[in-house]
């Protein structure tokens, strides 16, 4: 039988880097605490670097995520991707297309997939995606301009697809409960980590939530 790439488990609490919050701390000491917290997924998000600065950055974080045996993949740039031996890559609807991307990564890599509405998600599916990122499901500062979707449409998504969903978009501590009994296996977070004066605390708390949500908690 073969070896899965991804387990539902690895989703749990998946942290999606910015640095927006580099402060006293440095985006891959910030990234190193969170994982030792036991963060269990990593995306590295780089939307403003060019293809030179943002590989170097990606060596190094692929270094912190294998200390972790934490699964590592690159936001939308297949070729940073490639070139610093990611185990993967996340693309969204307006990036490359999914058959493609699986294309040029190989059968053995992680792709994900960002997905709004149930025919994206079952296309993603078909097209080779290992994982969903679902949102956004509350207005968030990283993406301004982000369609919201709803919780209805979260669960209907879950139902319609049989690889793993994590939801992503706004969540924190305050309403990362409305997922629970979506079928979500985890939830993708970016300030709820990133933008806390306790990285530690945050993603411990969390954690508990994310359990929650994924019905792991028992």
């Amino acid at each position: 039988m073969e070896k899965l790439k991804l387990d539902r488990e690895q989703l749990l609490l998946y942290a999606v880097t910015d640095r927006m919050w580099e402060g006293k701390q440095t985006l891959e000491q910030q990234t190193e605490e969170a994982l030792k917290a036991g963060v269990t997924f990593l995306q590295l998000r780089e939307k403003d670097l060019d293809t030179e600065k943002f590989l170097e950055k990606a060596k190094v974080m692929k270094e912190i995520a294998g200390r972790y045996h934490v699964p590592f993949v690159i936001n939308d740039n297949v070729e940073v991707a490639l070139l610093c031996g990611a185990d993967g890559v996340h693309v969204g609807q307006s990036d490359m297309e999914a058959g493609d991307v699986r294309q040029l990564i190989g059968p053995d890599k992680i792709l994900g997939v960002t997905a709004k509405t149930v025919e994206q998600a079952k296309l993603a599916e078909k097209r080779g995606a290992d994982y969903l990122g679902v949102g956004t499901v509350f207005p968030t500062a990283t993406k301004p301009n982000a369609i919201a979707i709803t919780m209805d449409t979260v669960k209907e998504i879950c139902q319609a697809v049989s690889i793993p969903v994590v939801v992503i978009g706004g969540i924190n501590k305050n309403n990362a409960s409305m997922f629970e009994g979506t079928g979500a296996a985890g939830l993708a977070l970016v300030s709820a980590i990133f933008g806390q004066e306790n990285i530690t605390e945050a993603v411990k708390d969390m954690m508990e939530r994310a359990k929650k949500v994924a019905g792991t908690d028992k």
